[in-house]
């Protein structure tokens, strides 16, 4: 309550502190005759302190009651009715036209006063009210009764935003069809009888319109029948012409409206007045994007109600065909820019409806998204754009979460847009800089203060800019769009068609996947049925579009009622057509995919695509292995990662990203992880059962593709072990507890499990199979001293560190050095050597009856070729050429054209042929899963295989003739370079 001593020792003070802005008039107000019965009540000098303008709603109240014949009874009603107080001061103490109309007509404040002035009227109601009026200012008398009735309830809050507008709506149908009627009083007797119909288009046919809106109309007519349509058209256009100025025009009782006809075809160059016939022929023929994009609004609004619905009936089904256009969607995006562009500059942060993060961004992004996907949902047809916005949620189109935040802000936005309306009954989209003004925004839209109007709104603005920008540019809408109408919501008999157009190998089948995938009324179904007329598209694209098809059918079956996995695939284009281009290749990656389905996030960020380094994913092994005290348990969590691992190279190997070379990098990288983590668990395993700590150091030696970083998608993992017995330790003990941990690493990493298999190859060891599994570094400088054949010298030529003990590994590469870059070069006997053995890896390990020229490895010109050619060099030269000194094919082969011993040409023809054969060998394993050397000879797989190297469709002959020509040119360099120099 007021503090009475105060404001008797001083009213003025109390008045400064109640928020009132001009204190000193405040005062004289209060002393003015009209508010004596009212000067001293203390409930009444505090609801107008809490008006949005104090200053305004107690000069508003005296101008009222010196105004007001029965000004007893107001005061009387302002002193003992909360709620009529409430509501007059809300609208007197916010909008000075409403309190000058009030001023102009006291006989109407009894209106805010009746109990029920919160039930909505139904249209027959207002129109019969408005119809009441015998000429146009009675007309905008009873509007402006109307508008206020309506703007005391929003400013009290009892009505929001979304109601608010429809009713507004509601009443600009039933003053055009009062305006309409008092035109036909005018129409001289001779005058042509004629229908006539107004059809609301904008926020009047969207049951959404401003306080102070152009009303945007479309006028139909016909003649009666047996009538003279030229003439019935004459009649017509001069009761439209007549309606609109009787709307627009300005008198003492100021204007209710513009009636904005451009929206008409041709705009204003076009006659005002069309019948059905004329606008659907203009439509079919004539009409540009943003025509069809405005007709999504067209409601009848006032007229004759048949010739509306003929006139929707006519136009309505071409709005949802718009989207089958060419350039439909850039259509749309293009017109945005157009509007944006037109901003003033000087108003572009402030502008509410057409700047970034304005209204404007969300009803095109609305609008986009029920154009394209309306064509086959007709539950997206609303002209509303809440309820056009719920629809799509419901659909699946908007995700919830993003939904929710559009239709908040949407909301705030336009309460916002309404108060600055209200304020001055001007039509304006711009907020204001004043600090008062925004200050009186603020209170009136509930706020405390200008700062935080100032933040909500900004804050608002932001998230439908960040919105707009997802939803208006998702690129998937390009992809749906380009759809035919009919293809772009799967009917059987629509998905059958479009399944043997594509080339499905199985459409039934297909067919099977599809029903089983959009079957029911759930969110998830009804998503994939907007994803899915693209993705069988993408599919096909693919080598295997059954596979792919079959494929997400089983991922979405694991991932399907997760909240991100849909939206991220109807959201995110790259991430639904990187999905479509694995899972449609083959089932290596699908088969990763299946058992670890949240790794489908991948596809959606180019970040998660670029393969990890060793460091941080033999981190993340050793962190969680030793989570675990069973060894079996424990390596599961590296096989986990190694799965996750493969996946991501896979991935990014079949879109693309990678080349052939940092495949074998990434996938070596992953090996040597894995390898360090079995390690630990197996040391930690033997140590557990031995009960004590190793008295061993033990490493391991990197050989084959491994040591070389060249590793494929199916390669083992060719290592030797090493142990040093430690100081004291008994050699036999120290030699069975390393022994017991190379074993134990090999039996977890062959712990039967569905992914892929590591096999650890001990083979290339001294003496092969026949000989230990582990050896001292003194074993092998004696065994390489004393019985190393060339071949195991050459195998040496591919030895690095691995894991274990660092310094140890760093030993026996001081050992190795000397054997594998002999001083003197090689032997000529040892030069034949190896091409004898050469030869006869050719002749025997050919498997029997396979065309030679299919093998990618031991094939002319295959893997083998490239490498003995470039290991025979380095064994002839690494000694006197460091650069040679290299594990890596290619890096060998360009240190021997830098030291001129191969020709820049040879090299390439060398280099040019092994990275075709090492993709196609890492492509037979994506496509098939399984690994294998050799060319297939189905001609599906091997089409499927093209695709996977990057050859279009139909080109498998292509792709096999460039293979042996590649093959060929290479072979003859061997031939010169291996066999003859």
């Amino acid at each position: 309550m007021v503090d009475r001593a105060a404001r008797a020792s001083s009213r003025k003070a109390w008045l400064a502190r109640a928020g009132f802005a001009d204190a000193a008039a405040a005062e004289r107000e209060l002393g003015r005759p009209e508010l004596a019965a009212l000067a001293g009540d203390e409930e009444f000098l505090q609801s107008v302190s809490s008006a949005a303008d104090p200053d305004l709603a107690l000069a508003s109240v005296a101008r009222l009651l010196g105004a007001a014949p029965d000004a007893r009874d107001l005061a009387a009603a302002l002193r003992d009715d909360d709620q009529f107080r409430a509501r007059l001061l809300a609208v007197v103490g916010f909008s000075a036209p409403l309190a000058d109309h009030l001023v102009r007509h006291p006989d109407q404040w009894p209106d805010l006063r009746r109990p029920d002035l919160a039930e909505r009227a139904d249209h027959s109601e207002v129109r019969a009210a408005l119809g009441r009026a015998g000429d146009a200012d009675e007309l905008r008398v009873e509007y402006r009764r109307r508008l206020l009735q309506l703007a005391a309830l929003d400013l009290t809050d009892v009505l929001d935003m979304a109601p608010v507008s429809a009713e507004l709506a509601g009443l600009a149908a039933a003053t055009l069809d009062t305006a309409l009627e008092l035109a036909a009083r005018d129409l001289p007797p001779d005058a042509e009888p004629c229908r006539l119909t107004v059809i609301g288009m904008g926020k009047t046919g969207g049951a959404e319109l401003n306080y102070v809106s152009d009303v945007d109309v479309i006028f139909v007519a016909e003649p009666v029948a047996g009538g003279n349509e030229p003439a019935a058209l004459k009649t017509a256009t001069t009761l439209a012409t007549t309606m609109m100025r009787l709307c627009s025009e300005y008198t003492a009782e100021g204007a209710i409206w513009p009636v904005d006809a451009a929206l008409r075809p041709e705009g204003k160059s076009g006659p005002l007045v069309r019948t059905v016939a004329s606008h659907a022929a203009y439509y079919q023929s004539w009409a540009k994007t943003w025509e069809f994009q405005a007709l999504l609004k067209a409601r009848y609004a006032a007229g004759d109600r048949e010739l509306a619905d003929e006139y929707l009936a006519a136009v309505g089904p071409l709005v949802w065909r718009a989207a089958d256009r060419d350039g439909f969607v850039e259509d749309v995006r293009a017109m945005r820019r157009r509007v944006t562009d037109h901003v003033r500059p000087t108003e572009a942060e402030r502008q509410l409806k057409l700047g970034p993060g304005g209204l404007r961004d969300v009803e095109f992004a609305v609008q986009l998204l029920q154009l394209v996907h309306g064509r086959t949902d007709e539950s997206l047809r609303s002209p509303n754009t809440l309820e056009a916005l719920d629809a799509l949620i419901a659909g699946g189109y908007v995700g919830r979460a993003d939904g929710a935040v559009l239709d908040e802000a949407y909301r705030f936005l336009r309460a916002l847009e309404h108060r600055i309306q209200l304020q001055r009954l001007r039509r304006t989209h711009v907020v204001p800089s004043q600090p008062a003004q925004l200050r009186r925004l603020a209170r009136a839209i509930g706020l405390r203060h200008a700062d935080e109007l100032t933040t909500t709104w900004r804050r608002h603005a932001m998230e439908v800019q960040r919105l707009h920008e997802k939803l208006f540019y998702r690129p998937l809408l390009t992809a749906v769009a380009r759809l035919p109408g009919d293809e772009a919501r799967l009917t059987p008999e629509a998905a059958r068609q479009r399944l043997e157009a594509l080339g499905y190998l199985d459409p039934a089948g297909a067919l099977r996947h599809l029903e089983a995938l959009t079957r029911g009324v759930s969110r998830r179904a009804a998503i994939q049925r907007t994803l899915l007329p693209v993705l069988l598209g993408w599919f096909a694209d693919g080598p295997e579009p059954d596979a792919g098809l079959a494929g997400f059918r089983k991922v979405s079956d694991a991932l399907g009622d997760t909240h991100w996995y849909l939206r991220l695939l109807r959201d995110e284009r790259a991430a639904a057509e990187r999905m479509a281009r694995v899972l449609s290749s083959g089932r290596y990656a699908t088969e990763l995919l299946l058992r670890a389905p949240e790794a489908v996030k991948i596809f959606g960020d180019d970040a998660e695509l670029t393969p990890r380094p060793r460091e941080p994913l033999e981190a993340e092994a050793l962190a969680g292995l030793r989570r675990h005290d069973d060894p079996v348990a424990a390596i599961g969590g590296v096989r986990a990662m190694r799965r996750r691992e493969l996946f991501r190279i896979a991935t990014a190997d079949l879109v693309g990203r990678l080349p052939t070379e940092a495949v074998g990098e990434a996938l070596t990288a992953v090996a040597e992880a894995t390898l360090a983590g079995a390690l630990d668990t197996a040391v930690r395993a033997v140590e557990l059962e031995r009960r004590e700590p190793l008295v061993t150091r033990l490493s391991v030696i990197a050989m084959g593709r491994l040591g070389g970083r060249e590793m494929g998608y199916a390669s083992d993992a060719d290592v030797l072990f090493v142990h040093d017995p430690l100081d004291g330790a008994d050699e036999q003990e120290a030699a069975e507890s390393a022994l017991a941990v190379a074993n134990e690493m090999r039996r977890l990493l062959a712990v039967p499990s569905p992914e892929p298999a590591l096999e650890i190859d001990p083979n290339l060891r001294p003496e092969g199979r026949q000989g230990p599994l582990v050896r001292t570094l003194a074993s092998y400088a004696a065994y390489y001293a004393r019985w190393g054949e060339v071949w195991e010298l050459q195998a040496l030529l591919r030895a690095a560190p691995c894991c274990g003990d660092p310094l140890l590994a760093e030993r026996f590469m001081k050992l190795v050095d000397p054997l594998r870059w002999p001083r003197a070069g090689l032997s000529d006997a040892q030069v034949r050597e190896i091409r004898r053995i050469k030869a006869r890896v050719e002749s025997e390990r050919l498997p029997r009856g396979v065309d030679k020229s299919m093998h990618l490895k031991l094939g002319p010109g295959g893997l083998a070729d490239v490498e003995w050619t470039a290991q025979l060099i380095q064994l002839r030269h690494g000694h006197a050429v460091p650069e040679l000194r290299t594990t890596k094919t290619r890096q060998a082969l360009d240190a021997a054209v830098d030291a001129e011993l191969l020709a820049p040409p040879d090299r390439d023809v060398l280099v040019e042929a092994w990275n075709m054969a090492s993709s196609v060998r890492n492509a037979l394993v994506l496509v098939s899963g399984r690994p294998s050397d050799v060319l297939p000879t189905d001609v599906r797989t091997l089409a499927a295989l093209s695709r996977v190297v990057g050859y279009g469709p139909g080109t498998v002959a292509t792709f096999l003739d460039d293979y042996r020509r590649r093959a060929r040119r290479a072979r003859a360099v061997v031939e010169r370079i291996f066999f003859q120099t």
